[in-house]
């Protein structure tokens, strides 16, 4: 089976200090963080919200919403931090605003020291490079944060059981799997996965990178 290629022994350490920041997230750095903060707002988010970004990277996200939100607003996780603080040091017009304690190492969408301000959560391609365990535990665990109205999340869909057991070719020319990196889910898988978690989905019809599909989760008031 083939692992996930985040996981390898040095991986961030040898891109960072190839000067790869920016190339290890997924490419596409311009277009995708435009992409993430026009659908953050495009759904509500205000300066005055606390937005948490999940599997931030380096800052491809954080870099404008940092200027956007008032000071002390962003946090972020990744599960590299020195990826966190490489984004930090490069990305950021006024460092000052981020402070570096809001930049948690957690590999394991525990939430470590992540506040209970938190209005806004988004993981922005990082379900498509792990199992779908791993969303049920993420989407478990924000139930924590009592201020929390919206998860935004985006995953690969193939559109059936029967070619979901095989190879599927997204819009954008990916080729997605049910076994190995990077994965797909059925919608039901989606739905199932959020109620069992306490949340509600919608889907976004919006077009995103390499085929991509955001969700956007809000409590279930009557889990």
């Amino acid at each position: 089976m083939t692992t996930n290629p985040y996981d390898a022994a040095g991986f961030h350490a040898k891109a960072i200090a190839e000067g790869r920041h920016r190339a290890i997230v997924g490419g596409r750095w311009e277009e995708t963080g435009r992409l993430q903060m026009q659908l953050l707002t495009d759904h509500g988010l205000h300066p005055d919200h606390h937005l948490l970004d999940v599997g931030a990277g380096a800052l491809r996200l954080g870099c404008r919403a940092v200027p956007y939100l008032e000071p002390g607003h962003y946090h972020a996780t990744d599960a590299s931090r020195a990826l966190l603080l490489a984004g930090h040091a490069a990305e950021l017009a006024d460092p000052d605003r981020l402070p570096l304690s809001h930049l948690v190492e957690d590999a394991a969408f525990d939430f470590p020291g992540v506040p209970d301000t938190i209005t806004h959560a988004i993981a922005f391609a990082v379900f498509p490079h792990l199992p779908m365990a791993w969303l049920r535990r993420a989407l478990t665990n924000l139930q924590r944060l009592p201020a929390l109205e919206s998860v935004f999340f985006t995953v690969f869909l193939a559109p059936d059981a029967e070619r979901a057991a095989r190879p599927f070719r997204q819009p954008d020319g990916v080729v997605t799997h049910d076994l190995r990196p990077p994965y797909h889910l059925l919608p039901e898988d989606v739905t199932h996965i959020a109620r069992t978690a306490g949340w509600q989905v919608t889907r976004d019809d919006r077009v995103l990178p390499r085929g991509q599909v955001l969700f956007v989760a809000r409590r279930d008031v009557a889990a």
